[in-house]
């Protein structure tokens, strides 16, 4: 499988990332499975994190097999030092491991935020002691919020190494700012981050609770995913094809092992492919940026 340099970071991973909330909805033995065959595709890039249910502790016992092999992300919803630093300690103590290799501040989404995180006391002290530590290698930040926050993150984040966004045709068909997340990885790119894109695979958002209650939904998903084999190599061709380090699964189970095969058998996709899937789903709706649909 094709693997990418991540940003300035050492790291090449691999154009597709192990989207580990996926071990929340299995039993160990299934988790077991699923991390086998992530590694038996060749991905080395894995993500977790705490809100991800057990995940952790899911992931852990594979993990700490083939430590050499796999790249970790995690990261924290904690905005605040005490609580960053508690839930890195924790997260190393789930995972039984010494070092997470990125560690990443979780799904920002407003500027008082970001305020807290890079102000005196923030997460990033936290951070950026732990790294110190050696109790991990990178620092990152994930976001399915404004891209003006991003961009403004990046500015404010100057030892910033990696971004975890949205990207695909149904975000990248729309023209107004706040759908902007091309600038973003243009930005990106252009200060040596790595990009690792989340919602690729995505439809659009669910339908109502009154159409359809979330307990009806056939996906664990957040939004409505495609989820046919060509449809699944199709976004992933496109979202691949764009500059980008590494496309993250979708986060249901059942849809884990076509996203690895699509990536196993990625083919850059050409422009006017491109223009044209855009173009069929310009009218779509977007299930990003997060805080429009709260």
């Amino acid at each position: 499988m094709e693997a990418r340099k991540l940003g300035d970071t050492d790291q090449e991973s691999t154009v597709v990332t192990f989207g580990a909330i996926a071990l929340n909805w299995v039993e160990q033995e299934g988790a077991n499975q699923m991390i086998e065959h992530a590694l038996d595709h060749g991905v080395n890039h894995f993500d977790v994190a705490p809100q991800y249910g057990d995940a952790e502790l899911k992931l852990g016992p594979k993990l700490r097999q083939h430590r050499e092999e796999i790249f970790l992300g995690c990261k924290t919803q904690k905005r605040e030092y005490d609580g960053a630093r508690h839930k890195l300690e924790r997260s190393l103590d789930r995972l039984g491991i010494d070092t997470i290799n990125l560690y990443q501040v979780h799904g920002l989404e407003y500027e008082e935020e970001l305020d807290t995180i890079t102000g005196e006391g923030g997460a990033l002290e936290a951070f950026r002691e732990a790294k110190a530590e050696g109790l991990i290698d990178h620092i990152g930040l994930t976001s399915h919020g404004d891209p003006d926050l991003i961009m403004d993150a990046i500015d404010r984040i100057d030892d910033l190494e990696t971004l975890m966004f949205p990207l695909n045709p149904v975000v990248m068909a729309k023209t107004d700012a706040e759908y902007d997340y091309e600038a973003v990885l243009k930005r990106a790119n252009e200060e040596g981050l790595g990009t690792l894109i989340i919602k690729a695979f995505a439809r659009g958002p669910w339908p109502s609770e009154a159409e359809l209650p979330v307990e009806d939904r056939p996906y664990a998903n957040w939004y409505e995913p495609v989820d046919t084999p060509e449809e699944m190599r199709e976004r992933f061709n496109f979202v691949a094809s764009q500059d980008v380090t590494s496309v993250v699964t979708p986060g249901d189970p059942k849809l884990v092992s076509m996203a690895f095969d699509a990536a196993s058998r990625y083919e850059p996709m050409d422009e006017a492919a491109q223009r044209s899937l855009i173009e069929e789903l310009r009218h779509e709706d977007s299930p990003v940026p997060e805080q429009l649909h709260h």
